[in-house]
C-alpha cells in the first residue's frame, strides 16, 4: 500500500522540540569559558559561551565558590572588547553571578567608567549592574551620578536609574529618599516610560505618609501626566486615596471621583479600562457612580480586540455579583459573546448572563450553555456550575430544568474538583428547595453507580442517610446503597453500611430488610465493614422486627458530635504523651470553635460547600490558658475554665507599651489576663500592675490580682486581675484600666538598669464584658437534625425591630456579633440584592447548655429591618436569656 505524501509541516513538532542547549554540561562550558582569556577575543564565540553559562544558571545549576570566582574574573577581562553586543552580555553575566563584596571592587572601576561613557547603552546598563551588585558604602560614592542620570535627556538612561532606585529602596531607603527632587522632576518628563518609572518610585518613597500620597495625587490629577502607563498607576493611587478618605460628609461626594470619570474619556484604551475598573471597585459604589463605567465597558464588549472583550466581560462579571441590575443593560451585547471563539470570554459572558438574567431567559440560556460545555476546561466549567446554582436559588420554580442540566453534566467526563462542584450544587439545591429533594437524591444515586471518586461516594452516602429516610418512599434508595456494598472499595462499603443502618433506625418498616442486608455484611473481608455491621445489628435492637428504635440509641449512633474533631485529636495526643492512671475524660476536651474572619471564611463569589466538613476547630489554646491559670495559686480554686476570649487590644499600634487582654470566664469568676510588652529599649519596668475601676460593672467585685515583677524590652509578660460574679449569670459591665509600674533607665552599652526608679502610669482603653463572652462557639454538622432533636419544649420565639441599617449583611453580622454564636451551614453569608435572609447559629451557654438559634431577617422599602428570633435550648431559662440579650442589645 502506498504511503501518503508527507506535508512540509508534518515534522514541525520535532523541530520545535529541538534546543541548541540540549545536553550541555557544566564542565564542558567552563572549559569553553577559557576563550575569555584569549589575546585576540572573538566577540561572537564569547557571547555564545556566556549564553550557555546564563542558561545553566537559569536552569538551577549551582557553581562552586571557586568556579564562580574564576568565571567572574574571566568575564571581567571582556571589558577590553569594544563590541556592543558582547558588552551587554557581560553586564548580564555580572548581574547573574552576584559577586561577593571583595570581588565587586575588581569590576567597579570598569562599570563607573561605562556609567560616564558617551554611549548611552553602556551608561544605562552600567547603572543597572552597579546598583544590583553594590552595597551602601559604594552607593554613597556613585549617588551623585545616579541623581544626574535620573534627569538625563536620554530616556533609556533615566529609566535605568529610576528602576534601580525602585530596587535600592528595599535595601537602602535612606539614600533613595534623598533623590525626591530629581524624581519629582522626572515625573514631568515627556518620555512615557520615564514618567511611569518616576511616578512608581515617587509613590514608593512616600507610601508610608498618607498625607504626602494624598498631596501627590492631588497635584498630578490636574493633568500633568501624559504617559498612559503612568496614568494607569495614578488611577490606582487615586483609588487608594479614595478608599482611605471615604465620602465627603458635607457634600456626600467622593474626592477625586471626577478625575476617575474624566479618565473614561481618555484616548488610550488601557487608561479607560483602568478607570472603569477602579470605579466598579469603589466601596459602597452607587448606581449613579457606576453608570459611566458600565457604559464604557459595554462599548469594549463589541471591540475587535479579544483582550478588551475579555477585560470588559470579566469586570462586568464581578460587578454583577453586587449590582446585577446595573449590568442588565449589557445583556444583549453579552449574548453575542456566547459564540465568541475565545472560550474564556464565552464562559464569563454566560455566567454573567446567569447572574443578571430574568426567569423567562433561563431556558434559552441553558440551551446555549449546553452547546459549548464540552469545549471548555474544568476550571471554567466550575464557574458555570456555580452560576447555575445561584440562578436556581434565585428562581426556585426553574429547579427542574437546572437540576436536569446539572445531572446531565455530572455523567460526562471531568476531574474531581468539577464533579465535586456539581455535587455540592445539587446538595445545596436539595437543602434550600424542598420540591427538588427527591429528584436531586435520585440524580446523586445514579451518579454513585459509576463514580470513580471515593470521597464523593462516601459524602453522598452520608447525605443520603440523612435525607433519604425523610422522603415519601425511602425504600427506593436501598438498592443504590446496597450496590455500593457489593461493588465498591472498603471505604465506600463502610459508608454504605452506616447509611443502611440510618435507614433501619429511622424507618421502622424497613428494619427487617435492612437487617438481612447488614447480616450479609458480616462476611465482608474488611475489618471496618464487619465491625460497623456488628455494631449496628447489636444496637438497633428488635432482631429485625418492625419495632421503633430507642431515641437514645439513635442519638448515640447518629447524633451530631458536638466536640470539634481537631480538639479531640489534640487532647488525645496530649493524653498519650503524658501517661496517666486516670481514664480519658471526654468532658475535658474544649468545645470552642475559633471562627475565622468572615472575609476569609467566605469571600463574595466563593461557592458555599455542600458536602464540606463542619467549621474547623481551634488549636489547644484553651488548654494552654487553663494550665496557665491553674498554675497560679490565687486562681486554682475557681474550677473549670468555661471560655477564653480572643485578645482585645487596649493600646494603639506602635505606642510605648503594647497591652492586650484575654477574658477568662468561669462559673463564679472572670479573670483578666493583661499581656504587656515594653517597646522602649532604654527602659526596664518593675512591679507592673493594672489598676481596674469596676464602678460601671456593679455585679463584679475584685478579689485577687497578680502583678508582674519585671518587664524588660521586647519580652512579653502577664499580669492578672480576678473578679467575682453571681454564679451562672451573664453579668456585663465596663472596666477602665490604668497600667502602673516603676520605670528604670537601662544603660544601652551594658544592658544594666539603674537602682532607683520612678513610679509612672499609662492610661489604657476601656474593657467590656458582654453577653457574647458567656457563649461558646460550637458548630453542629446538621442544623436541621439538631433543631428537631432539641424539640419545641424550651423554644422561645419573638420579633424585633432593628431600625435602619446600611444593608442586610450589616444587620446579620451585627446580631451574630451580639450573640457570639457559631454560624452554621454558611448562613452568615447574605446573597446579593436579597431582601430576606435566614441565619442559623449554634453554641453552648455558660453552664454547658446547648443553644440553637434561627434568625429570619426582612426589610421594607425604607431600609427598616425586622427580625424574627427563634431559640431552642436544653433549658427554658437559657432561651429566655438569649431573647433578653437581643432585646437589650
Amino acid at each position: 500500500m502506498a504511503q501518503p505524501l508527507l506535508k512540509k509541516d508534518d515534522d514541525r513538532d520535532d523541530e520545535m522540540e529541538y534546543s541548541p542547549f540540549l545536553g550541555i554540561e557544566k564542565g564542558a562550558v567552563l572549559q569553553e569559558a577559557r576563550v575569555f582569556n584569549d589575546p585576540q577575543l572573538d566577540p561572537r564565540r564569547c557571547s555564545q559561551v556566556i549564553t550557555k553559562l546564563l542558561y545553566l544558571l537559569n536552569q538551577g545549576e549551582t557553581f562552586t565558590k571557586i568556579e564562580a570566582t574564576e568565571v567572574f574574573f574571566a568575564v571581567t577581562k571582556l571589558f577590553q572588547s569594544k563590541d556592543v553586543g558582547l558588552r551587554r552580555m557581560v553586564y548580564l553575566m555580572i548581574k547573574e553571578l552576584s559577586p561577593s563584596a571583595d570581588e565587586v571592587i575588581i569590576v567597579t572601576s570598569s562599570l563607573m567608567k561605562d556609567m560616564n561613557s558617551r554611549t548611552d547603552m553602556y551608561r544605562a546598563n552600567a547603572i543597572r549592574v552597579l546598583c544590583r551588585i553594590t552595597d551602601g558604602t559604594l552607593l554613597t560614592q556613585i549617588e551623585r551620578y545616579l541623581k544626574q542620570a535620573i534627569v538625563d535627556k536620554n530616556p533609556v538612561v533615566a529609566s535605568a536609574s529610576l528602576v534601580s532606585g525602585i530596587h535600592l529602596l528595599q535595601t537602602n531607603p535612606e539614600i533613595v529618599k534623598r533623590w525626591s527632587n530629581e524624581v519629582q522632576e522626572a515625573v514631568q518628563s515627556r518620555a512615557a516610560l520615564v514618567q511611569f518609572h518616576a511616578l512608581g518610585l515617587l509613590h514608593q518613597i512616600r507610601q508610608n505618609d498618607r498625607l504626602a500620597v494624598s498631596k501627590l495625587v492631588t497635584s498630578l490629577t490636574r493633568g500633568t501626566v501624559r504617559s498612559p502607563l503612568a496614568q494607569c498607576l495614578l488611577i490606582r493611587y487615586t483609588s487608594q486615596v479614595i478608599r482611605e478618605s471615604g465620602m465627603n460628609n458635607q457634600t456626600g461626594e467622593r474626592p477625586f471621583y471626577d478625575y476617575l470619570e474624566g479618565c473614561l474619556r481618555h484616548k488610550a484604551e488601557m487608561v479607560i479600562f483602568e478607570a472603569a475598573r477602579a470605579i466598579t471597585e469603589l466601596s459602597g459604589v452607587t448606581s449613579r457612580e457606576l453608570n459611566p463605567a458600565i457604559t464604557v465597558l459595554q462599548l469594549f464588549l463589541s471591540s475587535s480586540k479579544p483582550v478588551l472583550r475579555f477585560a470588559a466581560v470579566r469586570t462586568l462579571n464581578k460587578v454583577a455579583m453586587t449590582h446585577a441590575t446595573a449590568v442588565t443593560n449589557c445583556n444583549i451585547d453579552m449574548e453575542s459573546l456566547i459564540s465568541d471563539q475565545n472560550r474564556s470570554i464565552a464562559t464569563l459572558a454566560i455566567t454573567t448572563l446567569l447572574k443578571t438574567g430574568n426567569e423567562s431567559s433561563v431556558d434559552r440560556l441553558m440551551k446555549q450553555i449546553t452547546n459549548f460545555m464540552s469545549d471548555i476546561a474544568d476550571e471554567f466549567k466550575i464557574v458555570v456550575v456555580d452560576a447555575i446554582r445561584s440562578l436556581c436559588l434565585k428562581f426556585p420554580l426553574k429547579y427542574r430544568s437546572l437540576m436536569n442540566f446539572l445531572s446531565n453534566i455530572l455523567r460526562e467526563e471531568g476531574g474531581f474538583d468539577y464533579k465535586k462542584a456539581i455535587v455540592d450544587s445539587i446538595v445545596i439545591l436539595i437543602r434550600d428547595i424542598p420540591d427538588a429533594k427527591e429528584s436531586g437524591l435520585l440524580h446523586l444515586c445514579e451518579f454513585i453507580e459509576d463514580c470513580e471518586f471515593t470521597y464523593l461516594s462516601t459524602q453522598i452516602l452520608h447525605f443520603l442517610g440523612n435525607e433519604g429516610p425523610k422522603t415519601s418512599d425511602p425504600s427506593k434508595y436501598i438498592r443504590y446503597i446496597y450496590n455500593r456494598v457489593i461493588l465498591e472499595n472498603a471505604t465506600v462499603r463502610a459508608a454504605a453500611v452506616s447509611t443502611l443502618a440510618k435507614f433501619g433506625a429511622t424507618v421502622d418498616s424497613l428494619k427487617p430488610r435492612i437487617f438481612i442486608l447488614l447480616k450479609r455484611c458480616l462476611f465482608d473481608n474488611d475489618d471496618e465493614v464487619r465491625d460497623r455491621a456488628t455494631l449496628y445489628l447489636n444496637t438497633l435492637g428488635g432482631d429485625g422486627s418492625v419495632v421503633e428504635t430507642d431515641s437514645a440509641m439513635k442519638e448515640f449512633l447518629f447524633g451530631s458530635f458536638d466536640i470539634p474533631l481537631a480538639n479531640m485529636e489534640t487532647s488525645l495526643k496530649n493524653y498519650i504523651q503524658e501517661p496517666s492512671e486516670e481514664p480519658f475524660d471526654i468532658d475535658s476536651v474544649p468545645k470552642e470553635v475559633k471562627s475565622q474572619p468572615l472575609a476569609e471564611k467566605k469571600a463574595p463569589g466563593k461557592k458555599p460547600t455542600g458536602l464540606g466538613a463542619p467549621p474547623s476547630a481551634p488549636t489547644s489554646a484553651a488548654d494552654a490558658y487553663e494550665k496557665l491559670l491553674l498554675s497560679i495559686p490565687e486562681f486554682a480554686s475557681f474550677g473549670k475554665l468555661f471560655k477564653s476570649s480572643a485578645p482585645v487590644e487596649l493600646t494603639e499600634a506602635e505606642t510605648e507599651y503594647a497591652v492586650n487582654v484575654v477574658k477568662h470566664i468561669f462559673d463564679n469568676h472572670v479573670v483578666f489576663q493583661y499581656n504587656c510588652t515594653n517597646t522602649i529599649p532604654e527602659q526596664l519596668l518593675e512591679n507592673v500592675v493594672v489598676v481596674v475601676d469596676a464602678s460601671e460593672a456593679e455585679e463584679f467585685s475584685e478579689i485577687a490580682s497578680k502583678p508582674l515583677r519585671s518587664l524588660s524590652y521586647d519580652s512579653p509578660g502577664q499580669t492578672f486581675v480576678a473578679f467575682g460574679k453571681p454564679e451562672g449569670v451573664p453579668a456585663v459591665g465596663k472596666f477602665s484600666n490604668m497600667l502602673r509600674f516603676i520605670v528604670k533607665e537601662v544603660d544601652p552599652s551594658t544592658g544594666e538598669a539603674e537602682e532607683d526608679g520612678v513610679e509612672d502610669e499609662y492610661q489604657l482603653e476601656d474593657l467590656e464584658v458582654v453577653a457574647a463572652d458567656y457563649i461558646l462557639k460550637v458548630g453542629v454538622s446538621n442544623f436541621k437534625n439538631a433543631w428537631e432533636s432539641m424539640g419545641p419544649d424550651c423554644e422561645r420565639v419573638d420579633e424585633y425591630g432593628l431600625g435602619p441599617r446600611e444593608s442586610l449583611t450589616e444587620a446579620v453580622n451585627a446580631v451574630i456579633s451580639l450573640l457570639g454564636m457559631q454560624p452554621c451551614e454558611g448562613t452568615e453569608v447574605v446573597a446579593s440584592n436579597s431582601r430576606s435572609h435566614t441565619c442559623l447559629l449554634s453554641g453552648v451557654y455558660i453552664g454547658n447548655v446547648k443553644v440553637l438559634v434561627r434568625l429570619s431577617f426582612g426589610i421594607d422599602g425604607q431600609k427598616e429591618f425586622a427580625m424574627k428570633l427563634a431559640v431552642r435550648s436544653e433549658d427554658e431559662s437559657v432561651s429566655d436569656a438569649i431573647h433578653e440579650i437581643v432585646a437589650s442589645g
